[in-house]
């Protein structure tokens, strides 16, 4: 098959059906069928997820590979604490305000640390991801110190039918669905042409006009951002933020996440936040060093045998499904893309 971009388009009847099956299992198989604890594993689930795909935007798409997203994590979650315990807000207020501080944050960490390439990049992040924790210990009176703040978990309105865990489940539900939104809108632009060019070729994004320095920049502040929504989400979830808990592990569980899930796969990014969330304890149930085994494992397997991973892959199958049953864009006579449905069903042109 050749080197086409397959843009699936399907019937009306089907994405009703798709459609239909993801609000049922989100909306109420999700926060009303199954327990209330898994109902909060579920909530960190999607707060990971948002956070993994902001490590895709930046390492799947800007080809820049950091592994220091706990900070940012970490400056999501204790702005949101600090905002809820110091000075009384609604802890939904405190979201837009951890968006907007981890992403100042971002921009200006990134123009200089983009400026080292591959190991050294990933080296200059994770040993930001290392002084966070030891930084945040240093102001008992303002952070809580080794202590940590506890914020509580935000209740849900009394009008509601819902108890606490459902609540921040669909609050989390929410700020997913409009980052995905957001994500996707991003990535199905010019912006993505231009992020591919200076991830694999830095003379053609100059000759296309692509300052990469600042798209890259931009790209990171972007990411962190999402990672300060994801950690503002987390600590309402805990109810509960110590320095401890954003270590060097948590980067590395977030870049294991978006590896397995696909890092140029935005959708699989729900994906890897399950394997990070549920794995280990799944794991340690059968016994408790098994955790950083299936970890590795499951990281060197999915290297090996799906690079693209396990949302690459399904993404991939599904276009090559879609293709043979024609439900492409422009699938008319002399158009690329039915072209790929040819090589696909083996037909002569």
């Amino acid at each position: 098959m050749s080197d086409v971009v397959i843009k699936p388009r399907l019937p009306a009847a089907v994405r009703i059906v798709v459609a239909v099956a993801l609000a049922v299992l989100f909306l109420y198989v999700i926060p009303f069928a199954i327990p209330n604890y898994l109902v909060s594993q579920f909530a960190t689930v999607l707060a990971f997820a948002i956070a993994i795909i902001g490590i895709n935007l930046v390492t799947g798409f800007g080809g820049a590979i950091t592994l220091g997203h706990a900070a940012f994590v970490a400056l999501g979650s204790y702005t949101t604490a600090i905002l809820v315990v110091r000075y009384g807000w609604s802890p939904y207020a405190t979201i837009p305000v951890a968006a907007m501080l981890s992403w100042a944050a971002g921009w200006c960490l990134g123009f200089p640390a983009l400026r080292l390439q591959g190991l050294y990049l990933a080296l200059g992040t994770l040993v930001l991801s290392i002084t966070v924790p030891p930084v945040l210990k240093r102001f008992d009176g303002f952070t809580g110190g080794v202590q940590g703040l506890n914020l509580g978990n935000p209740e849900a309105p009394a009008f509601l039918p819902l108890d606490d865990s459902q609540w921040i489940y669909f609050v989390c539900l929410a700020a997913a669905a409009v980052l995905y939104v957001a994500a996707r809108r991003i990535l199905s632009g010019p912006l993505r042409t231009a992020l591919a060019a200076a991830r694999d070729n830095q003379l053609v994004a100059a000759v296309m006009g692509v300052d990469r320095a600042t798209l890259t920049t931009a790209t990171f502040a972007m990411s962190s951002l999402y990672a300060g929504v994801a950690g503002s989400l987390y600590a309402m979830i805990v109810g509960f933020v110590s320095p401890d808990t954003f270590n060097v592990m948590m980067s590395l569980s977030l870049f294991v996440g978006a590896v397995v899930g696909g890092v140029t796969s935005i959708a699989g990014a729900i994906v890897g936040a399950m394997f990070i969330q549920f794995v280990p304890i799944w794991a340690s149930d059968i016994d408790v060093s098994l955790g950083g085994l299936v970890f590795g494992c499951a990281l060197i397997v999915t290297l090996i045998v799906i690079p693209a991973g396990i949302g690459g892959l399904g993404e991939r199958l599904f276009n090559r499904l879609c293709a043979r049953l024609g439900w492409v864009e422009g699938a008319d006579a002399g158009h690329p893309a039915s072209e790929a449905v040819r090589e696909v069903r083996n037909e002569p042109a």
